[in-house]
């Protein structure tokens, strides 16, 4: 009845406000639990949580009890994936009854089933890890790449991948026994063990699994008990030909754990998560942008792409907040709103949006030559010179790869935009009043496009 009636909340509040507005900030919200005076909804971070209730708790309260048609108050839970039971309290008290009477996968993997392949952006920063990952997926010899260990900085999507090997492992497997767990809650059961005496039953279920996948294994650091635990653990999963999958921030050989644990992580496959490029950082945006089902122009996917080149969370935090703060003041995502929000939210100076196509269009008017010129295949002197000079501008302006430069520029490959690099810095260096006039042509790019007060 709980849940009915938060659906048909949802749909009234879906008529009350911006349909971005209701698939950002209602949409992800589910019903709980309730009694008699209160409804408790389930929302998915702790930023989510903060907004509804400052900008939009109002509205839900009122709602909802006017369709419940008596007062309710609205609680809300945070309900994060690392919150959920690891194991379950019936798998100590009576193992024996459990195997008779319960299917063998009766507890919960603790996998997010939104982290999978499909939705992993690939590019040059992941692509070895992914592959990795899909290697392990497919191996038939546990003992291929094991463990697994995915390094990188925080919020460059480790997470994601090693739970998308295990959900997609329990999809062509589902027999098999997945557990993600991090670190932090397997210390946390640990303990919980020991006070209840229970560590028995523990080594038990955690030494019974089939594929152990622990997250953030960099705080076990100083946890001695915890890490003779895990020793333990990790050696009879290994002996059993069962599979193991770790993730840290740095590599094992930096974490400071006891030399036989990082050792036994040394002898699997180690790959790392780089910082996104431009190009992957736009895919990722695009994608995220594509899955609220929002229409955002290319040109703020851009913009949010050139100024936040950190990892893929502080990507996706950025968009929130403009996507929650066009809903707020009922405005279209323009690049104007994007720059404005950002510097709000991150109390510095953002840069101006700059592409090959505005560079292009600046240079062919400077030089008087057409910009379709540039991007073709002629050869006179005038129009190469041109074609030359915006290539190296895009070198210094943009965050595009070579690769990526040379494409825009009719097809040509890398080697081309590296010439033409190499030849406008000599002539620069020779050419005093050539040196002038590009700098100039930089200059006028890189003064902002946008008036902030728009």
């Amino acid at each position: 009845m709980g849940n009915d009636l938060w659906v048909a909340t949802q749909e009234a509040l879906r008529r009350c406000v911006a349909e971005q507005t209701f698939q950002t900030w209602f949409k992800p919200i589910s019903f709980l639990a309730k009694n008699d005076s209160t409804i408790t909804l389930k929302v998915p971070s702790q930023f989510f949580y903060e907004w509804v209730k400052s900008h939009y708790g109002d509205l839900v309260e009122e709602t909802l009890s006017g369709i419940a048609g008596t007062p309710l108050k609205v609680d809300y839970s945070i309900v994060l994936e690392e919150q959920k039971e690891t194991y379950p309290r019936s798998l100590f008290e009576s193992p024996v009854i459990q195997a008779q009477n319960k299917p063998k996968q009766e507890f919960s993997p603790n996998l997010n089933d939104q982290y999978i392949f499909s939705n992993f952006v690939e590019g040059p920063s992941n692509q070895f890890a992914k592959a990795a990952g899909q290697a392990v997926v497919e191996a038939q010899d546990n003992s291929l790449y094991n463990p697994l260990v995915v390094y990188g900085g925080v919020g460059l999507g480790k997470t994601h991948l090693v739970q998308a090997i295990g959900n997609a492992v329990l999809d062509l497997h589902p027999e098999k026994r997945v557990m993600y767990v991090s670190s932090e809650k397997f210390t946390l059961d640990f303990i919980n063990a020991i006070k209840e005496n229970r560590t028995a039953q523990f080594s038990k279920f955690y030494r019974s699994v089939d594929l152990l996948i622990v997250d953030d294994i960099q705080f076990f650091q100083k946890k001695v008990r915890t890490q003779e635990e895990f020793f333990h653990t990790f050696n009879e999963l290994y002996m059993n030909g069962r599979r193991i999958i770790l993730s840290t921030d740095r590599p094992p050989a930096e974490l400071g754990l006891h030399s036989r644990l990082t050792s036994r992580f040394n002898a699997g496959l180690l790959v790392d998560i780089q910082e996104p490029d431009y190009e992957t950082r736009v895919a990722i945006l695009r994608q995220k942008a594509d899955e609220s089902g929002s229409d955002i122009p290319y040109e703020v996917l851009e913009f949010l792409a050139v100024n936040i080149d950190t990892n893929v969370r502080d990507l996706q935090g950025a968009l929130i907040r403009l996507l929650a703060y066009a809903s707020l003041v009922k405005s279209d995502i323009t690049p104007n709103l994007a720059r404005r929000v950002l510097a709000e939210v991150m109390h510095q100076h953002v840069s101006t949006i700059v592409n090959v196509d505005s560079i292009v269009e600046t240079v062919a008017e400077n030089f008087g030559v057409k910009k379709v010129d540039i991007m073709g295949k002629s050869r006179r002197q005038e129009i190469a010179l041109a074609r030359q000079i915006a290539m190296y501008m895009a070198k210094q302006l943009t965050r595009n790869s070579l690769k990526s430069i040379g494409l825009s520029f009719g097809g040509r490959d890398h080697s081309t935009v590296i010439h033409a690099v190499k030849t406008i810095d000599e002539k620069m260096g020779r050419d005093e009043l050539f040196n002038a006039e590009v700098k100039t042509l930089i200059r006028r790019l890189s003064e902002p496009a946008f008036d902030q007060n728009n």
